[in-house]
């Protein structure tokens, strides 16, 4: 499996890819911060609405701290999702590394 570290997905899109951000922290951390045009699938509903995403899409896939999104993102592997990609580090290193002004908790 892929990962990026925040300021190499900033990069990425920054150029102009448009994966799917896929979101797997629970309503509250989202609410919290988040990046802008994530999907919102909560780890534990991931099995009942993997139907929702596009196995061919490239998906980066984000939590606080890279460790849930981590064996999410395994999951969908282990499901025939073919791109699939961790944030390392999370959303925290994403506002330590690349948004110092976001929200953290």
């Amino acid at each position: 499996m892929r990962q990026f570290r925040p300021a190499e997905l900033a990069a990425h899109l920054q150029a102009g890819h448009a994966p799917v951000l896929l979101d797997v922290r629970e309503p509250w951390e989202w609410n919290l911060c988040r990046l802008p045009g994530t999907v919102l699938i909560p780890m534990r509903e991931l099995p009942e609405r993997q139907a929702e995403l596009n196995k061919d899409a490239e998906t980066v896939v984000i939590c606080h701290h890279g460790v849930r999104s981590y064996h999410a993102a395994r999951y969908l592997e282990s499901l025939g999702f073919g791109n699939v990609i961790n944030l390392s580090g999370g959303m925290a290193a994403w506002a330590d590394e690349v948004e110092p002004a976001m929200p953290r908790y």
